[in-house]
């Protein structure tokens, strides 16, 4: 303890044995002790009591059978929290233990909360169910066909357990032929996704190799948790990937997983996905028999047919002199066909020579070369007489606007003996307001131009 001169919050009375502390003091001690030794701390519970002010930190009990623990949560550690907590919930709270010193409540200052048991996993398993849906890794149409005939098929469960057992007696009883490889990996526990996910990859990767057709995934029923490693991403992405057509066969009939929705078929139990993926060795007999009891009728009918032919051909057989005479004559036939047709075609391929032989003479380059120049002096003959228009044409059309011109010029009337007078800017005059006296004005007549000086202005007098 301190001494009362260094610490203000306790007191000595008597002989100075004993220290008194302030309630504060207490506190203070208390919470450094809690925190230095319970600084991390993870604890399982209920909610309840719990309240969310407007500052948006958490207040709530935790609480079990037999006692509660005050808790508290601060705004910038609960914004991480990836759901939202409500009474009644169990939950892993991860954080230090302290003491509230204003009150003296001994409480956690929560800095993780996470669902526990059942409701996690269950959370877990709707969130990742939505996501995968979303991306189409559930949809039908990315399905392979899973078919009941295979040589040779792939089971990825545990090698202990009754899955494995259940689906080899299923195949001795239906088709033993059928080929069965095990890839043996853990159903449960920490590494069961990982060997799963390698166990599906291996298949894949031999499956040339081995004549591999199919996997079928499976293990017994259990719980949700037990079940988990079918429920893990990385396990559905590498039975969406595979390029083996995948049967999920987990747990027991009402139990459904991530890989169920994801493989390309889906068995109730381990045994009906044996079911579902070979043929029944009796149906095989029975067809046996069937084809067999066929192949016999076949046999005997063909028999009495060929029979039945072979005495028509008997009958149709004739002596060798006769067919030989018989295919004299056909060549006879055949001789005076081909001296007819030969002979027609000769007339016809005469006649073609002569139509080919004047067509040639008709279009040699001489007489093409005459019909030319033909045609040339014609065009020479025609292009003179349009020239000869075309020019006669202009002549009368020039002499008619040389006409019309005429009659407008300035020089026709000054020639009636009118003149034009210019001011000493060489503007025509219009009227007498235009000059002034002393201006030398400029007169052009029909001959000659005459320059003087205005003396006297006489403006017209406007006529009222």
């Amino acid at each position: 303890m301190r001494s009362p001169h260094t610490n203000s919050e306790s007191k000595t009375f008597g002989n100075g044995q004993d220290n008194v502390l302030s309630v504060s003091g207490l506190n203070r001690m208390a919470r450094s002790l809690l925190e230095g030794h319970f600084s991390k701390v993870s604890v399982e519970g209920e909610i309840s009591n719990i309240a969310i002010p407007a500052s948006g930190h958490w207040y709530l009990t935790l609480k079990d059978k037999n006692s509660q623990l005050r808790c508290a949560m601060f705004s910038n550690r609960n914004r991480l929290v990836s759901f939202k907590p409500q009474n009644g919930n169990q939950v892993i709270l991860h954080g230090k233990l302290s003491i509230y010193e204003g009150r003296g409540d001994y409480q956690l200052i929560i800095e993780n909360m996470e669902e526990a048991g059942d409701g996690a996993l269950r959370r877990a398993f709707e969130q990742l169910k939505a996501k995968l849906q979303a991306e189409g890794l559930f949809a039908q149409e990315n399905k392979q066909d899973i078919g009941s005939q295979y040589n040779h098929i792939g089971v990825v469960t545990s090698a202990t357990g009754a899955a494995f057992q259940d689906i080899l007696s299923v195949f001795r009883r239906r088709f033993p032929a059928t080929r069965i490889t095990l890839f043996p990996t853990a159903v449960q526990g920490i590494n069961a996704p990982d060997e799963i996910v390698k166990a599906i990859t291996l298949a894949n990767t031999h499956q040339y190799k081995l004549g591999l057709q199919a996997l079928i995934i499976c293990r017994g029923g259990g719980s949700l948790e037990d079940l988990q490693a079918f429920n893990e991403e990385r396990v559905a992405r590498a039975i969406s990937s595979s390029e083996l057509p995948i049967t999920s066969a987990v747990g027991h009939e009402i139990d459904f997983t991530i890989a169920d929705f994801v493989a390309d078929l889906r068995a109730p139990t381990p045994s009906a996905a044996a079911e579902q993926m070979s043929p029944n060795q009796e149906d095989y007999l029975e067809l046996l028999t069937t084809y067999l009891a066929n192949l016999k009728f076949l046999s005997l009918k063909k028999l009495r047919d060929s029979e039945k032919q072979l005495h028509w051909f008997t009958k149709l057989l004739k002596s060798p002199g006769r067919k030989l005479q018989e295919h004299a004559q056909q060549l006879d036939r055949i001789e005076n066909q081909m001296r007819l047709s030969i002979g027609n075609k000769l007339i016809i391929q005469r006649s073609e020579l002569s139509s080919l032989t004047k067509n040639l003479f008709s279009g040699s380059p001489e007489n093409l070369i005459l019909q030319k120049l033909t045609e040339l002096k014609n065009l020479n003959l025609m292009l003179v007489k349009s020239i000869k228009i075309s020019l006669e044409t202009r002549k009368a059309a020039m002499a008619s606007l040389s006409r019309s011109l005429s009659a407008i010029s300035p020089l026709n009337t000054l020639e009636r003996g009118y003149s034009i007078t210019f001011d000493p800017e060489s503007k025509p005059v219009r009227s007498a307001d235009h000059v002034k006296i002393g201006d030398k004005i400029q007169s052009r007549f029909y001959k000659g131009t005459i320059e003087s000086t205005v003396c006297k202005i006489q403006r017209k007098e406007s006529q009222d």
